[in-house]
């Protein structure tokens, strides 16, 4: 259990203390949570506020682990399967219960949830034949804009919700987008090895 995988498990673990911090009933347990008033037109539950504040110290963890890993050579393939698995836990248990929550339209984590198994089902078919998929540039903006739209939508789209600026819906909508996108640059760069033809390269 090195340094970065130490990190990836904490990150783990910030997830279901988010999970837990959004999802149990305060108000059925009689516990009174002090709401936070912009303007006087704008009320914020203080739970969002701070599983955003989570949110952010999990996906820094997430940087750390894998530039750690890197740099001192300690890459492993434990380290590699959890912190898969930790991006996903962090990012889809947020989106389907933001979605449940009614505050994002339930097709962002459908084709975000939908995309991410396609493509991981890619990089697993891909590597059983020796072929390592690397991320492209694509996906890493999709992440980039899934990350920030959650933030903001945590945050209740705070400030540009002072002046009715959707940026965190904004910016959910392009990460679907080049979800959709990169889901199908991934297919065509690996199709040869899905389909067989491997062999014949």
């Amino acid at each position: 259990m090195n340094l970065p995988n130490k990190l990836t498990m904490t990150r783990i673990f910030m997830t279901f203390l988010i999970i837990c911090i959004l999802l149990f009933p305060f108000s059925e347990m009689n516990i009174a949570l002090p709401p936070i008033f912009v303007n006087e037109s704008i009320v914020i539950d203080i739970r969002y506020i701070i599983a955003g504040i989570l949110f952010i110290i999990a996906s820094i963890t997430d940087f750390f682990d894998g530039m750690i890993a890197r740099k001192y050579n300690l890459i492993t393939d434990f380290g590699k399967m959890i912190d898969a698995i930790a991006d996903k836990i962090l990012v889809n248990s947020v989106l389907i219960i933001l979605c449940a929550q009614g505050f994002i339209h339930p097709v962002i984590p459908v084709i975000i949830i939908v995309r991410d198994t396609i493509v991981d089902s890619i990089k697993m078919v891909a590597g059983s034949k020796g072929n390592v998929v690397a991320a492209i540039k694509t996906g890493k903006y999709k992440t980039a804009s899934l990350m920030v739209g959650i933030v903001l939508t945590l945050f209740y789209n705070m400030p540009f919700e002072l002046w009715n600026i959707h940026v965190s819906d904004f910016l959910l909508i392009v990460a679907a987008t080049l979800s959709i996108i990169s889901g199908i640059q991934y297919y065509n760069m690996n199709k040869k090895y899905i389909f067989g033809d491997s062999a014949e390269m």
